[in-house]
């Protein structure tokens, strides 16, 4: 995660993570059950374009999703692209997933 990001909050709302960066947000919808968060779609305003907003908000919600001690299933293709890329993270996926032996 880049620098600037660190120490932005990640916010947990009803359907969606988020971060906000000089006025603008990236996020991921999520949908939640007692053992498993599942995301759905990453987003960024077109404004954070380039700049690691979107990778910074995932990786915030991977660490929040294992703090809480649930199980991922990162249906969001970006998601999915991340933890292929940082293979670490496949610790987090629940091995029911049905990509998981793709990452």
């Amino acid at each position: 995660m880049k620098p600037e990001f660190e120490n932005i909050p990640l916010v947990k709302a009803e359907k969606r993570f988020e971060i906000e960066f000089n006025g603008h947000y990236a996020f991921i919808d999520y949908r939640e059950t007692t053992h498993q968060i599942a995301l759905v779609h990453t987003e960024a305003d077109p404004e954070l374009a380039g700049t690691g907003a979107a990778a910074a908000v995932v990786e915030k919600t991977l660490n929040y999703i294992e703090e809480s001690g649930k199980k991922l299933l990162p249906f969001c293709p970006y998601v999915f692209a991340f933890i292929k890329k940082h293979p670490e993270w496949k610790r987090i996926v629940d091995e029911k997933f049905e990509e998981y032996d793709k990452l």
